[in-house]
């Protein structure tokens, strides 16, 4: 029986957690019957990304031991490879782990590893950029900028960050074509959730599907103060969907225009992608491993 290769690449720094006894767990609980493995750590933004495209074709599996960030470094350069995608989640958010039912314990995740199934997902580009999870204009990608240069990380840096903005935060108006058809809706952000969460368990688009071809778009009111803790319930109880301060239409080729602060938010990065953004489906063009639930 020949063993499947597996590549782990963590990354040390991502998420503020000590990933220094990874290395001495995966022997222990990846059933060393089935695979061979080998480890590489990212020494800079952007490595992940050079490691897996040096390797995606000796490899059987590359397993993205990091946050979002590094899940998108890797996956945008295996996608369309015959190397399928697995997740140790070690990020803030951890929101596509999340979405694909990958335990946030490192041990139980190395465990999934020994059951899980090989399907595909859809992947999206926004402007050019590759991803995997969820973009946005907007509000959330205001906030993604200035959490990249944030002292306070992890949740509550996130929230309270994002509570001093809300207040200054101006909704805006903004023109969209979906799949051919035109809107104009006013909106503090607009989502394209190809997965159902930004993480933290925070699901904006509880119904998303990774591999139905769609994206969804997720056009968000600001809501006034007294109803911020009725649409937080919403959107923490899987049920933003309900709430009549978002809506969501589904297409495979979106258009925004204008973004206003030229910033996107893709996969929890912030990238400067300019006035109109353009956002197109690439259906089940990444191999991913599944664990069992």
């Amino acid at each position: 029986m020949n063993k499947r290769r597996v590549l782990f690449i963590i990354n040390p720094i991502s998420g503020g957690r000590d990933k220094s006894k990874i290395a001495d767990l995966i022997p222990v609980y990846l059933d060393g019957n089935y695979f061979d493995f080998d480890i590489k750590y990212t020494e800079y933004i952007g490595h992940g990304a050079k490691i897996a495209r040096k390797y995606h074709d000796k490899f059987d599996v590359i397993v993205a031991v990091g946050g979002d960030g590094t899940i998108n470094e890797i996956a945008k350069e295996i996608a369309g490879t015959q190397a399928a995608l697995a997740i140790i989640p070690q990020g803030s958010g951890n929101g596509l782990a999340r979405h694909l039912n990958w335990e946030l314990d490192t041990k139980k995740a190395i465990l999934q590893m020994n059951n899980a199934e090989t399907s595909a997902i859809d992947t999206a580009e926004l402007n050019g950029h590759f991803f995997v999870s969820i973009a946005g204009v907007g509000f959330d990608s205001l906030i993604a900028e200035k959490f990249a240069h944030y002292k306070n990380r992890g949740f509550v840096g996130y929230a309270s960050l994002s509570i001093k903005e809300f207040f200054k935060y101006q909704e805006q108006e903004y023109d969209l074509l979906i799949d051919g058809q035109k809107f104009k809706r006013k909106a503090a952000m607009i989502s394209i959730a190809n997965s159902n969460q930004f993480g933290y368990n925070t699901k904006i688009s509880p119904l998303a599907s990774l591999c139905d071809g769609l994206l969804d778009v997720c056009i968000i009111r600001k809501p006034k103060l007294v109803r911020v803790p009725q649409v937080l319930s919403k959107v923490w109880s899987a049920k933003a969907h309900e709430s009549n301060l978002i809506e969501i239409i589904r297409g495979k080729k979106i258009q925004i225009s204008p973004n206003d602060n030229e910033y996107a938010n893709v996969d929890g990065e912030s990238l400067k992608v300019g006035k109109k953004v353009e956002i197109v489906m690439n259906p089940r063009n990444l191999k991913i491993w599944l664990p069992k639930v």
